[in-house]
C-alpha cells in the first residue's frame, strides 16, 4: 500500500472526515481529537504499513508514526481541508483539567520542538567547543554562533504565540502581536534596570494612573504567552460577536488587541510568571529534599510518560527552570530514559529470529540514540513486558545516580546521544557514567530476563488493551 494511500485509509478508520474535530502532530505522533472514538477501527490502523502503534489517551487518538509524522501530517490535512478544517468543533462531551492541559502542551509545543531542539543542539556545540578551547569565548565567531542558537530561546514567546493561536482557533497575527507586547524593549528594560537595583527603577508602571503593569523580563518565558492567547482567543470571539458587521474589519482586531495586551500585561502575564516560578520551585523542593529520590521517581515515570503521552509536561517546567536559574537537573534525566529506552531495544535484537524483526529492531535503538524513542517503545518494548521493566528500573538508577552529584544542564536540547558536548563541563564524567549505566544496565537486564517466548501476543499488548479500554 502506498504512503498516501495509507494515509487516507487512516482518515477513513477514524470515522471518516465528519468525524474528526482536530488533527495536529507532536514529534512522532499523530493526534486526532474525534467526535465518538468509538467509531476508530484501532486494529485496521495498527496493521497500516509506516504505523508503529495507536492508543487512546487524555481523550486523544494517538497514532504513532516516527520522525516522518510530518509528512504524513501535511498529507492527512490536505485531505481534510475542503471538508473539516474550516467547520466548528461539534458537540463533544467537556474534557477533565488533565487532558485539556495534555492536549494544550502537547498541541503548543510539538510543532516548535524542531527549532528549540536545533538551536538547543547548536549551543550543546558550541559549549563543548569552548569547553575544548578549540575556540575562544570572545570571538566573533563565538558571537555569530550564539545569536543563531541564542534567538529562538529570547523570542521563545512569539514561538509559542503561534503555535498557541492554532491550538486555541484565534488568530495567529493577533497572538504574535500580544507577545510583542510582552516582548517590547520598554518592559524588559524596567525589568532589567529592575533586577540590577538602579535607582528610581521601579516594580510597576500604571495605565490610567490605576491599573499596574507589574515589571517582568517575559524573554524566554513559557506560560504566560499560552494563557495570554487562551484569553486572546476568548475576547476575541466576544468582541467578534457584538461588533456590528460593518465595523469588523477594523474595529475588531483593534478593540480585541487592546483588551486582550492590556489583561496580559496586567493579569496574565504576571500570574504566569508566578505559576511558572512556583512549578520550578516545587521541582526544586523535590530535589532538596532527597535528589536521589527526586531523580529515581522522573527517572521511573518518564518511559511510561512517552509511552502515554504525557512526557510534554515537563518541557514547560525545564524551559521555566533555564528561564529563573539558568539550568536544569530534569533533562539530563530524561536523556537517561533515553538511553534506557534504547539499551533495551539492542538488546531484543538477539532475542528475534526474522531478518525483518532484527531491521526493525536495530532502526528503533537507533532511533532512541538519537532521541526519538517512540519506536523503540511502540514497535518493540510495548510487545515484551519484561523487556519495559528493565528499561523503568535502568532509568530509574541512571537518573538517581547523575542526580545524587548534582548533574545539571545549562540549555534546553535533545536528549540525545550527540548532546554529549552540551555537558562537558564539571559534569561531564558524571553523565558519561550515567549514559553508560543506562545504556549496559537495560541492554543487561533486558538481554537476561526476556526470552524468545515471553513476547506478548496481540491480544495481551498494553497499546491495543489501552485502546479497547477506551471504548
Amino acid at each position: 500500500m502506498a504512503k498516501t494511500e495509507a494515509m487516507q485509509k487512516i482518515i477513513q478508520l477514524v470515522g471518516g472526515p465528519e468525524n474528526i474535530n482536530k488533527v495536529w502532530h507532536c514529534m512522532t505522533r499523530l493526534r486526532f481529537d474525534l467526535i465518538d472514538e468509538n467509531k476508530v477501527a484501532w486494529q485496521e490502523i495498527k496493521a497500516l504499513p509506516g504505523v508503529l502503534g495507536a492508543q487512546s489517551q487524555s481523550e486523544q487518538v494517538q497514532i504513532i508514526i516516527g520522525p516522518k509524522v510530518n509528512d504524513w501530517y501535511e498529507e492527512i490535512v490536505s485531505h481534510l481541508k475542503p471538508v473539516t478544517l474550516e467547520k466548528t468543533d461539534k458537540p463533544k462531551a467537556c474534557k477533565g483539567l488533565v487532558s485539556l492541559f495534555m492536549d494544550t502542551v502537547s498541541g503548543v509545543f510539538g510543532p516548535i520542538v524542531p527549532a528549540i531542539a536545533g538551536a538547543g543542539m547548536i549551543k550543546g556545540l558550541l559549549a563543548g567547543l569552548i569547553a575544548l578551547k578549540v575556540i575562544s569565548a570572545k570571538s566573533d565567531t563565538v558571537m555569530v554562533i550564539d545569536l543563531i542558537a541564542s534567538g529562538v530561546f529570547y523570542f521563545l514567546p512569539f514561538f509559542l504565540a503561534v503555535s498557541a493561536a492554532k491550538i486555541f482557533k484565534t488568530n495567529e497575527y493577533l497572538a504574535a502581536a500580544v507577545a510583542a507586547c510582552l516582548m517590547y524593549p520598554t518592559l524588559i528594560d524596567a525589568a532589567k534596570a529592575l533586577a540590577s537595583h538602579t535607582p528610581g527603577a521601579a516594580n510597576a508602571i500604571y495605565f490610567m494612573d490605576v491599573i499596574p503593569v507589574s515589571v517582568f523580563n517575559y524573554s524566554a518565558s513559557v506560560i504566560p504567552v499560552i494563557f495570554s492567547v487562551l484569553a486572546l482567543s476568548y475576547i476575541h470571539r466576544w468582541v467578534d460577536r457584538f461588533m456590528p458587521d460593518v465595523l469588523k474589519t477594523v474595529f475588531t482586531p483593534t478593540l480585541t488587541l487592546f483588551i486582550a495586551a492590556l489583561v496580559s500585561l496586567s493579569v496574565i502575564g504576571p500570574a504566569g510568571i508566578y505559576l511558572g516560578k512556583l512549578l520550578a520551585f516545587f521541582i526544586q523542593g523535590l530535589f532538596d529534599v532527597s535528589s536521589v529520590f527526586a531523580g529515581f521517581i522522573v527517572g521511573a515515570i518518564r518511559p511510561v510518560a512517552i509511552l502515554t503521552g504525557m512526557h510534554h509536561a515537563m518541557t514547560p517546567i525545564a524551559l521555566q527552570n533555564f528561564t529563573d536559574q539558568g539550568w536544569d537537573m530534569l533533562m539530563p534525566m530524561m536523556f537517561m530514559a533515553n538511553m534506557a529506552i534504547a539499551g533495551s531495544t539492542f538488546a531484543i535484537y538477539f532475542h528475534v529470529k526474522t531478518r525483518e524483526e532484527k531491521t526493525l529492531v536495530v532502526s528503533a535503538a537507533v532511533s532512541g540514540l538519537l532521541g526519538i524513542t517512540e519506536p523503540a517503545l511502540f514497535g518493540v518494548l510495548t510487545r515484551y513486558k519484561k523487556a519495559f521493566i528493565a528499561t523503568t528500573i535502568s532509568s530509574s538508577i541512571a537518573s538517581a545516580f547523575i542526580a545524587f552529584f548534582g548533574v545539571r544542564l545549562y540549555g534546553y536540547i535533545l536528549s540525545s546521544i550527540f548532546s554529549l558536548p552540551a555537558y562537558i563541563g564539571p559534569y561531564f564524567i558524571y553523565i558519561l557514567m550515567g549514559v553508560t549505566i543506562a545504556l549496559v544496565l537495560s541492554f543487561t537486564l533486558t538481554y537476561m530476563l526476556v526470552v524468545r517466548g515471553d513476547k506478548i501476543s496481540e491480544s495481551q499488548n498494553p497499546e491495543i488493551i489501552a485502546s479497547q479500554d477506551s471504548h
